[in-house]
């Protein structure tokens, strides 16, 4: 049940926001939200760009950044060296606990 059901209604305000490619996107704010709580943008769901209040502006994306791997990210980190001596440590203490090999002192 809703407030359809109980004949109450709340007041609220209604609030446009556009995308680069023109999607209206509507958000509905209760009335008494003060200005600096509503957000300047929102995501667009249809486009999943930022959408703002301009119309004539919308906000447009930055940059699009390439979806890294984990892997891109640690040799972002790491140098070939770096990255050769872990997987040697991490092999030293997986052969250790399988007994493949005797412990290092």
């Amino acid at each position: 049940m809703g407030e359809q059901d109980r004949g109450f209604h709340a007041e609220r305000i209604t609030i446009s926001y556009w995308d680069a490619l023109g999607n209206e996107v509507v958000r509905h704010f209760a009335a008494n939200v003060p200005e600096e709580e509503i957000p300047e943008t929102v995501d667009s769901p249809s486009s999943g760009l930022p959408a703002g209040r301009d119309k004539n502006n919308p906000p447009v994306v930055a940059k699009l950044e390439p979806y890294k791997t984990h892997l891109a990210y640690v040799k972002e980190r790491r140098t070939e060296e770096e990255a050769a001596q872990l997987l040697d440590e991490a092999l030293q203490q997986l052969r250790e606990r399988r007994g493949k090999v005797p412990a290092k002192k």
